[in-house]
């Protein structure tokens, strides 16, 4: 199999420097799991509202449709995906909109992901 599928690890290719360049964004793609500190940084919460209730800020983006869930054990929020896809800090132009405020978690990709190492690379062209 030639393409990359996001949701397909296997399909995944092996990252080396300037991969990036020209690619349409599939990690993009992948759910993404911040902590109260990137919302925080994305300036999405406040540290006064962290210090009272992580519960309430995931009710309050819930209800803003800034994440699609809230896991109160591993206190991760899951950020909105726009059609069950993309991101939603991911512009029309397939470009981190929030790039110099992204999470940790984008920061360190492809450190740390469902495969450490790899990436879904595709062509900005790609009909994925």
């Amino acid at each position: 199999m030639n393409k990359t599928d996001p949701q397909r690890p296997s399909t995944w290719v092996k990252y080396k420097k300037g991969l990036c360049d020209g690619c349409w964004g599939g990690c993009c793609t992948l759910p993404l799991e911040v902590s109260v500190v990137d919302l925080i940084r994305l300036g999405l919460a406040t540290e006064e509202e962290a210090a009272v209730s992580l519960k309430q800020i995931a009710k309050k983006l819930l209800k803003k449709r800034m994440i699609q869930a809230f896991n109160a054990k591993s206190q991760l929020f899951i950020i909105e995906q726009r059609h069950g896809r993309d991101c939603i800090f991911l512009g029309k132009d397939r470009l981190c909109t929030v790039y110099e405020k992204r999470p940790e978690v984008c920061r360190a990709f492809p450190k740390i992901g469902p495969r450490p190492g790899w990436c879904p690379k595709s062509n900005k062209t790609s009909n994925n």
